[in-house]
């Protein structure tokens, strides 16, 4: 579904990125793991179009990304819940939602509300505040928030950075089952998360990334990958 071949991403002069290949099927859940500063982020925003790579190809479905805008790449289905989350300010939790849904001109009125109403469904806090400022929820409502905007939007593939950093332990649980029920769905998925052995847990295939290279991957639920992966970010 996904396929990064030979990709270089700078910032600047520096060279972050230095000829990643990684791949992602249908419904599989692909965890981007590796020490602080590595290159998982840049993956993921060079994957979403933040960022251009310098060579090398993305491609989606068989289609070329690389060098397509961030938009145009959201339109095509692949949506990103960014580290930082990005709440619109000004905006109430359902404006912040129905930015979402204009990912997709082409819903009708009365579709549009199903979906609003399903999001509600799957996320009865943001339901409770649907009429308050998005930017005045507390973090963990934040990324729900952030999650679920995404979403609306009705992406084929999710790329997570980092959702529960600097979470309380009750709401990254909740943040855990999320992924966990979207994964069950059958939603393809590349996430980035400091918790390894959580994320393990959900996760169909991993990589780790040191100095902006794939040094190595594994099945998750190979014991022998996972003792390998913790072994390197632990040394």
């Amino acid at each position: 579904m996904l396929e990064l071949k030979g990709v270089h991403t700078h910032y600047g002069l520096s060279h972050v990125l230095q000829g990643i290949d990684l791949r992602v099927g249908k419904g599989e859940v692909i965890g981007l793991f590796g020490r602080n500063g590595v290159g998982k982020t840049t993956v993921i925003k060079t994957i979403a179009g933040w960022l251009s790579p310098s060579s090398g190809q993305v491609l989606f479905d068989g289609e070329r990304l690389d060098g397509v805008s961030a938009d145009q790449i959201c339109r095509r289905g692949i949506g990103l819940v960014p580290e930082d989350r990005r709440i619109f300010p000004g905006l109430t939790v359902e404006e912040n939602l129905r930015l979402g849904q204009m990912q997709c001109p082409s819903r009708s009125r009365a579709e549009s509300r199903r979906r609003l109403d399903d999001t509600y469904q799957r996320f009865p806090r943001l339901a409770e505040r649907r009429r308050q400022m998005g930017t005045t929820l507390s973090g963990g409502e934040q990324q729900m928030l952030a999650i679920a905007r995404v979403l609306a939007g009705a992406p084929r593939l999710l790329l997570i950075d980092e959702p529960t950093e600097g979470l309380a332990p009750m709401i990254v649980d909740e943040i855990f089952e999320l992924i966990g029920k979207l994964a069950h769905e059958g939603t393809p998925i590349v996430l980035v998360e400091q918790n390894v052995h959580r994320a393990l847990n959900l996760t169909t295939r991993h990589y780790l990334i040191e100095r902006g290279q794939v040094v190595a991957e594994g099945k998750s639920a190979d014991p022998g990958d996972r003792q390998a992966l913790i072994g390197r970010i632990s040394v």
